[in-house]
């Protein structure tokens, strides 16, 4: 009888023990799963957070790119009697230039990771070029370049060729077009790109700029302005009777 009752309370032990783990592993499980909650609603509203900031971030970069495009546009000369008093105006290009240098940098330096302080400091090159400050206008230019907008980087490219041309550093700027007409960007279309480059090759290499007008009127017959400056081109080339 002894054996009996000991082996009817182990039973029962065996038991209790079964409905104990069952119940630790039902808190546990629970634990977990309130964990797991936790941390999804800290990243829920942590990426909320940061989409607001980004997104303020975003609206203020745009209203400060805004302003110094203003500034960029400005009119040259006295402000007529009849303008506005929030227009704006400066005696020369060059003071113009330099308050854009200015007004860009400010949105680039204060706004790096939003889209329009990227443009801005693209913008900030333009001024700087205006100025005839090439070597700072191509610093901005390269860091633009290697950034992960490629239609940005593309217009940076496009930019840092036409500063090539101008001063001298033919076979870079080439180089640049070349790669550019191949890179189908939105921003830098492959007619415009052809069409500079046929200008640059039509005094070093007369034969190929050629070549590359017909292509550019064959390519692109219903893009009249593009048609019209490849035939200014090849009158360029044709010998003079």
């Amino acid at each position: 009888m002894t054996e009996h009752i000991s082996r009817k309370e182990l039973k029962k032990d065996k038991i209790r023990e079964s409905f104990e783990h069952g119940a630790e592993a039902v808190y546990s499980h629970s634990k977990a799963a309130g964990i797991l909650v936790a941390v999804i609603l800290i990243i829920v509203v942590g990426y909320a957070g940061w989409k607001f900031y980004s997104d303020r971030q975003t609206l203020q970069a745009s209203a400060a790119l805004d302003d110094a495009l203003k500034t960029f546009n400005a009119r040259i000369g006295l402000t007529s009697p009849s303008a506005e008093s929030s227009d704006i105006s400066f005696p020369t290009e060059q003071a113009r230039a330099e308050a854009s240098v200015q007004k860009f940098s400010a949105v680039a330096d204060k706004y790096p990771r939003t889209n329009p302080g990227r443009l801005a400091r693209y913008y900030q090159s333009l001024a700087l070029e205006d100025l005839e400050r090439h070597n700072q206008a191509l610093e901005e230019l390269k860091r633009l370049s290697s950034g992960s907008d490629k239609e940005l980087a593309a217009m940076a490219q496009y930019q840092t060729a036409n500063i090539y041309a101008r001063t001298g550093k033919t076979d870079d700027a080439i180089k640049i077009y070349r790669a550019l007409a191949d890179a189908k960007s939105v921003f830098v279309p492959r007619p415009l790109v052809l069409v500079e480059l046929a200008d640059l090759l039509r005094q070093s290499n007369p034969t190929e700029a050629s070549n590359l007008y017909q292509q550019i009127k064959k390519e692109f017959p219903d893009n009249t302005s593009v048609s019209e400056r490849a035939d200014r081109g090849l009158g360029m080339i044709a010998p003079k009777s």
